[in-house]
């Protein structure tokens, strides 16, 4: 008989599978960028060519492409098993290759390395992120979800912040090897894990080329889209350019690493879980609106900041808000998003609303740069301050208690 208990392990047992699969992809990822921007310009290259290397991120922006394929060839436990294997393979030899090349000769050789390393890790991210769907409730979702930002934060620190001092320490050919056999580690406990079930699909429910497409098609579906692009863009410019704005207050590379980088993440990180328990207390529609005025606070915060000379408890007060901000968001977007998934789309309709999602905050962090440029840092608060108020009268409007979305 199974009781509780049991059941709860087996949901943390899974849980945490979850969040191995989504740090293996942040790691290597995130280091990868950190580490051969500084490496290049060490090594003397331009900038123009440097800039070459947010080339190798394509594979992200457009993976919906090659979503439906995935759904397709993943039917059941065991296909998501393979190919997830499959995926992380080719990913971590790509990574661990890379430590045998020197930068100075074989530049152009390691950027397609690192292309077809992001292509895979994209990809693998598809069935992942399919895998979490069906695999999960969706009293459950906004759980897994926590554990995919807590995979990207804890990925993003680690990255970005350990294994670059490792790097400095160690040297290139030592720790690209070294992430690349994290991440083969990182999918074991998928390999072993015999308590995932998820149930079989309708044969009539099977993932088309063009079913990407098709998700925009729908009118009912337009309401949610525009809360997708909106939801987030209250803080999002702020997120861009905080580090200037640190700079320009006087302080130093150090500070700015410790305070944004290390205190911010791991807020970041913690609140993440901490936004699952609240949604899972007190209900999507009311978290949906609590949260969109906890974004509103935070541009006004960063306003009032201009109008005095920020001393380091309240710059940091303010970094910590964002942080929440945007961690209570995350969980709130993509665990709506995954709601709203159809039968046999899984990760094609994820993925897609995940691109949306990063398109939109990619196209406000290149905006709001020139903003801040054009009318200072007050004047980008106040637009980044009216986005969030228009996102929460949005929010108010369109959502409605007890709503359900339904599964196209």
């Amino acid at each position: 008989m199974t009781t509780t208990a049991s059941v709860e392990n087996v949901r943390k047992i899974n849980l945490a599978t979850f969040f191995c699969l989504y740090i293996a992809q942040f790691i290597p990822s995130t280091f990868i960028t950190t580490a051969m921007q500084v490496t290049m310009r060490q090594a003397n290259y331009g900038l123009a060519t440097i800039g070459l290397l947010h080339l190798v991120h394509i594979p992200w922006m457009v993976k919906f492409l090659w979503a439906p394929m995935v759904d397709r060839q993943c039917s059941d436990i065991s296909n998501y098993r393979r190919f997830i294997l499959l995926m992380e393979t080719v990913y971590a030899l790509s990574i661990i290759s890379i430590g045998f090349l020197d930068i100075s000769a074989d530049i152009y050789f390691i950027f397609v390395l690192v292309f077809i390393s992001m292509f895979a890790s994209a990809t693998q991210d598809i069935a992942t992120d399919g895998l979490a769907v069906r695999a999960f409730g969706k009293g459950d979702h906004s759980a897994v979800n926590s554990m995919q930002s807590m995979g990207r934060y804890a990925g993003a620190f680690l990255g970005s912040g350990i294994f670059i001092v490792m790097l400095d320490h160690f040297g290139w050919s030592v720790v690209f090897p070294l992430l690349g056999i994290i991440a083969l580690l990182m999918i074991v406990p998928l390999q072993f894990n015999k308590k995932i079930h998820i149930e079989p699909r309708s044969p009539k429910q099977r993932a088309k080329l063009m079913d990407f497409m098709w998700f925009f098609s729908r009118r009912q579906i337009i309401p949610h889209v525009i809360f997708l692009l909106l939801y987030f863009m209250g803080i999002i410019g702020i997120i861009a350019n905080v580090r200037p704005y640190m700079v320009d207050l006087g302080y130093n590379m150090k500070e700015i690493g410790v305070w944004f980088g290390m205190v911010g993440t791991a807020t970041s990180f913690f609140m993440a879980w901490v936004a699952h328990v609240f949604i899972r207390r007190i209900g999507m529609y009311r978290a949906r609106l609590i949260v969109a005025f906890m974004i509103v606070t935070a541009p006004l915060y960063f306003l009032l900041l201009t109008f005095t000379a920020p001393t380091l408890p309240l710059l940091v007060g303010g970094l910590l808000l964002v942080k929440t901000c945007h961690a209570f968001a995350s969980i709130v977007v993509y665990t709506t998003a995954m709601d709203c998934v159809r039968e046999g789309r899984e990760g094609t309709d994820f993925t897609i609303q995940v691109v949306v999602v990063h398109l939109s905050s990619s196209l406000i962090s290149l905006i709001s740069g020139g903003v801040g440029e054009w009318l200072d840092y007050r004047g980008l608060y106040i637009i980044e301050l009216a986005i969030a108020i228009i996102s929460l009268i949005y929010v108010i409007k369109v959502f409605k208690p007890n709503q359900m979305l339904a599964r196209w």
